[in-house]
C-alpha cells in the first residue's frame, strides 16, 4: 500500500486508486507452481475461500482469519525462490501485476459496484489486458490481434526506472549504494 497504492507513494500508480479501501494480505510460498506449461511466481485471489464444500470452506476461512486477523479482500501469494533471485525491477513488476488483478467490479454501465448494505466496494479478479500469441501478432499485426495499445506501450520508455525503485524502500536503497 505504502509503495504502490497510496497517492504520493514512491511507485504510486493511479490504476490502483480503488485499492485504498481494500484489505490486502500477502503470503510467501516455497512450493513451485505451474499452469499450462508456465511457471507461476505470483497469484492474486479474493480473500474469501469460495470453490469448496461447506466444511473445507469453513476450515479455510479459519486459517485465513488466523493469518491476517480477518478475511482480506485479496490475498497475494509470491514464490519466495523467485523473489530471492529476481531483480528489483522484476519484483516490482510482479507485485504490480498481481495488484492489477485486484479490481473493483463494474456494473453493466461500467460504473464501480458497491455493496448496497455495507457501502463497501464489490471486489473481483481482473483478467489480463493482453492475452495473445506472439506468432499471431507477427503474422497478422497488432491491430488484428487487438494488442495495438500494448505494442505502443512497449515501444515507449518505461515510466518506472531503476532509480525510482532504488529509492522506494530501504532494502532497495542499500542495493543501489
Amino acid at each position: 500500500m505504502a509503495t504502490f497504492v497510496r497517492e504520493g507513494a514512491p511507485l504510486w500508480n493511479p490504476e490502483h486508486g480503488h485499492l485504498e479501501q481494500a484489505k490486502i494480505g500477502a503470503l510467501w510460498t516455497n512450493v513451485s507452481n505451474s499452469k499450462n506449461g508456465k511457471e507461476i511466481v505470483g497469484q492474486c485471489e479474493t480473500g474469501d475461500p469460495m470453490a469448496m464444500g461447506k466444511w473445507s470452506k469453513a476450515k479455510a476461512r479459519i486459517q485465513v482469519e488466523q493469518w491476517f486477523g480477518s478475511i482480506p479482500d485479496f490475498i497475494l501469494t509470491f514464490d519466495a525462490g523467485y523473489a530471492e533471485q529476481c531483480t528489483d525491477i522484476e519484483w516490482c513488476a510482479l507485485v504490480e501485476h498481481e495488484l492489477l488483478h485486484a479490481a473493483q467490479d463494474r456494473d453493466i454501465y461500467g460504473a464501480p459496484k458497491f455493496n448496497a448494505s455495507t457501502g463497501r466496494p464489490v471486489w473481483c479478479i481482473r483478467g489480463h489486458d493482453v492475452q495473445e500469441f506472439t506468432s499471431i501478432v507477427r503474422r497478422y499485426g497488432a491491430d488484428a490481434a487487438h494488442v495495438r495499445e500494448f505494442v505502443d506501450a512497449a515501444k515507449g520508455k518505461p515510466e518506472i526506472g531503476h532509480a525510482s525503485i532504488a529509492h522506494a524502500c530501504g532494502v532497495c536503497l542499500s542495493k543501489a549504494a
